[in-house]
């Protein structure tokens, strides 16, 4: 048995420290993009100005490990969600963001920015968070 907290923290330690790092994905906040125990996330340290649609792994107050995708940015801070969720989190600050996704094993194929679905759930999906409960639904009816 692994402790979860002590394992995120050490690999937000490897990150901070210049490496890349790859995990499964565990919980469904992410879906349906990426499944629980099925799909895997590779990510590093950021490169680069951080942008709405990018996923990132951040550190809530209360000390949790989470990994969203940037919804809107303020001069408050990120506002992040799930890709299965309708409700925004924020402000999250710039120092509680300390990996930005940056490839994604899907149904077992590597894919990132330039592939379909990584872009239509970077640039569509998180446009439409009034409407996703209802796509769900009928994503979830059709499956």
């Amino acid at each position: 048995m692994v402790n979860t907290h002590k394992y995120l923290m050490t690999l937000r330690t490897l990150v901070e420290e210049g490496n890349e790092v790859s995990m499964l994905i565990t919980g469904s906040s992410m879906s349906p993009f990426l499944i629980h125990q099925r799909d895997s996330i590779y990510f590093g340290k950021p490169q680069r100005v951080l942008k709405k649609g990018d996923m990132v792994f951040y550190q809530r107050i209360n000390g949790d490990f989470v990994m969203h995708r940037i919804c809107k940015i303020t001069s408050k801070g990120y506002y992040l969600i799930g890709d299965a969720q309708s409700i925004k989190e924020g402000p999250i600050h710039s120092f509680q963001i300390f990996a930005l996704v940056q490839k994604v094993k899907r149904k077992g194929k590597w894919i990132e920015a330039g592939d379909f679905w990584w872009d239509f759930f970077a640039h569509v999906w998180i446009n439409i968070i009034p409407l996703r409960r209802l796509l769900l639904n009928v994503y979830k009816l059709k499956t």
